[in-house]
């Protein structure tokens, strides 16, 4: 079985390009320090729901669109290992909560323990 830590996000659309530059720079690192996979994806059938959809969990806004993303590890002893590793590398030193292309503070996110792994 594996490790996930998956990721829900609300970006603006005149910034997903930023957005993918940074991504791109994050999952190098990540896969370098020994993530087995880091996947990140536009919406491109997600639809508000009447109780709860992925639009409606990050407060989307019109001008934005929602990216899922998700990294994989062999465990989460793993993920902490490779985690401790990614965050203290000097390549996203420079990230600031303040200058990421997206609200921050409208993301979830949490890590999951496989129970099918096909």
């Amino acid at each position: 079985m594996s490790y996930v830590d998956g990721f829900v996000v609300p970006v603006p659309q005149a910034r997903l390009a930023e957005y993918r530059r940074m991504a791109r720079k994050a999952g190098a690192v990540w896969k370098e320090h020994g993530a087995l996979a880091y996947l990140e994806a536009v919406a491109d059938d997600v639809q508000p729901g009447k109780h709860t959809s992925f639009p409606q969990a990050v407060k989307l806004k019109k001008d934005e669109v929602v990216v899922f993303a998700y990294v994989v590890y062999r465990s989460r002893a793993h993920r902490d290992r490779v985690n401790a590793k990614a965050m203290a590398d000097p390549r996203l030193a420079g990230m600031d909560a303040k200058t990421m292309p997206f609200d921050g503070k409208r993301m979830f996110w949490g890590g999951f323990k496989t129970f099918i792994d096909l």
